[in-house]
């Protein structure tokens, strides 16, 4: 069935309940509210703007959105491009146009007008529906996208070049349209990551989508009771799919405008979360603020919080660690998984696997995987291989690029891209992105494994490993360490510490400087390449 019977669903059974909860704590002033429905928490100067719809609310919305969308002549297999920053409105728009036959095109919200540009086009997308923080980036280029396009503008103060999507929606029909709509239709085109150029658009199917809220529920035992929060931004599989869990059970969601460790434990404590998804550099933070004593749990209502969850990215184990030191009854699950597979899931940890922290875990509900060498051969347990997946979340192809496609879909097998190795007991570690891998005098060095080694130092607050080009070794170790707050480390420190770790694994060069990540979590090693590998070259070239 389409992912859209389920809101129908939860519409019927729920309807007076609670959907979601948007919670900014930047904002503290009294603002214009332009849904009538919303039940809102009039904001004092201590407490943060609060708005939050009902499940009927949200239908009703949904449908008034995809009514909307078929009176400006959008059909089944069309694409409508969102670019919103987390809101109550998303996921209301979002399924307004799952609604139509539709597909829906999230846009990454750090995207440059170029790119915004590009992403729209590629995905053949005839309607943007954005809001008042991209004025700016699209107002360059809507003449660009062609009158043809409509814009329509989520937010106050319309801007001349688009149509005010609250006026514009407000008359029409809260009734559902009757489109008919199955598992194999198309659903949603989400972008890659683009480290590497332009980013990818990544086709899915309605059955993907259900699978990802099934396998979610299914994956962290959500019940109707749980109250999840969502942090990371909607446009990402990993926020969207998980939030698909409480979807699948009717259950409430918190979309927090902020990642302050006191802004969640706020959320979590007033709004009784249930499961919580990080990502690692806020856990890092979190832990940070207890360490400090800035961070005080006595202060916070916080015992209903049975599940903390980290994925989008390699997880440190002593980070786990020190977190469980803290949350000793915490669950917790690492999810692993990639936009080419719906997001989160295909491999997990299991809520039951702690002693296995630094596995990304086994394959998901249903989701088979192995690990091939070079030739596309299964390798032996425990050698390093690319990691593959099958199920039914791999994707149906990258939009309008077959040659990018032929490079990753091998049958119905998914090349994640991702070096591995499998246990004795049939547990998956993530070694590293096979185009991270570092070779040093022919050695492969394996940048998640040194990351993890570092990350365990008392000073370390978060660290990143790239390969710095090397006249006789090729390539050598290279670690950006960003220390804690209030910590001063040397580089004498950081070697003494690393005799343990073989010789050739060690870092040859250390550098102490922020380490920079993405919306999702991900170190930006291009970005980090780019800056110090162009030293690097400087510096040999000036001594040669």
């Amino acid at each position: 069935m389409p992912i859209t019977d389920l809101l129908e669903r939860n519409s019927k059974l729920y309807g007076d309940e609670i959907a979601l909860v948007e919670i900014n704590p930047e904002v503290h002033e009294k603002q214009r509210v332009t849904w009538k429905e919303y039940a809102l928490i009039q904001p004092t100067s201590s407490a943060p703007y609060r708005r939050e719809i009902t499940w009927s609310v949200f239908d009703e919305k949904a449908n008034r959105v995809a009514n909307l969308l078929l009176g400006r002549g959008i059909r089944k297999g069309q694409k409508v491009a969102i670019l919103l920053m987390n809101c109550l409105e998303w996921l209301p728009i979002y399924f307004g146009i799952l609604k139509t036959g539709a597909v829906a095109v999230p846009l990454n919200f750090r995207y440059t007008a170029e790119e915004i540009e590009y992403c729209v086009k590629l995905s053949d997308a005839d309607v943007l529906f954005f809001g008042p923080e991209f004025i700016g980036r699209v107002e360059d280029i809507a003449d660009d996208l062609g009158r043809e396009r409509l814009l329509f503008f989520v937010g106050d103060s319309c801007p001349s070049f688009a149509e005010d999507y609250h006026r514009a929606s407000a008359n029409c029909s809260s009734v559902a349209p009757k489109v008919l709509i199955d598992d194999e239709d198309e659903a949603a085109i989400y972008y890659s990551s683009g480290t590497t150029g332009f980013p990818k658009a990544i086709l899915q199917r309605h059955r993907a989508l259900m699978q990802s809220a099934r396998m979610e529920a299914i994956h962290h035992e959500t019940t109707h009771d749980d109250v999840f929060l969502c942090i990371p931004p909607l446009y990402h599989t990993g926020a969207k799919m998980h939030w698909f869990g409480s979807l699948f059970t009717g259950g409430k969601a918190v979309l927090l405008k902020g990642n302050s460790p006191e802004a969640i434990f706020q959320a979590v404590s007033q709004e009784g979360c249930t499961i919580v998804w990080l990502l690692v550099p806020w856990c890092q933070d979190i832990l940070a603020a207890l360490d400090r004593g800035v961070l005080q749990l006595p202060n916070y209502r916080l015992s209903q919080w049975r599940l903390m969850h980290i994925g989008a990215q390699p997880v440190p184990p002593s980070l786990i660690k020190h977190w469980m030191r803290y949350f000793p009854n915490h669950k917790y699950d690492t999810n692993y998984g990639l936009s080419e597979s719906t997001g989160p899931g295909c491999v997990h940890l299991g809520l039951d696997n702690i002693r296995k922290v630094g596995a990304i875990g086994v394959p998901g509900y249903g989701w088979e995987a192995k690990i091939v060498d070079e030739a596309g051969n299964e390798v032996e347990q425990g050698q390093v291989g690319e990691l593959c997946v099958k199920g039914p979340g791999v994707m149906v192809c990258y939009y309008h690029d077959p040659k990018a496609t032929a490079e990753v879909l091998h049958g119905d097998w998914l090349h994640t891209g991702d070096m591995a190795r499998q246990d004795e007991e049939g547990f998956y570690y993530l070694v590293d992105r096979k185009k991270d891998v570092i070779i040093s005098g022919g050695e492969n060095l394996y940048p998640v494994q040194i990351e993890d080694f570092l990350s365990a130092h008392p000073k370390v607050h978060d660290v990143a490993v790239i390969g710095l080009p090397d006249r006789r070794l090729g390539e050598i170790a290279a670690a950006i360490i960003q220390v804690k707050e209030g910590e001063t480390c040397t580089e004498a420190e950081i070697e003494r510490f690393c005799n343990d770790l073989p010789r050739y694994k060690r870092p040859r060069k250390i550098i102490f400087a922020p380490v920079p990540r993405n919306a999702t979590g991900k170190i930006e090693k291009p970005k980090l390449r780019e800056q110090y590998c162009s030293t690097r070259l400087v510096e040999a070239q000036s001594s040669s």
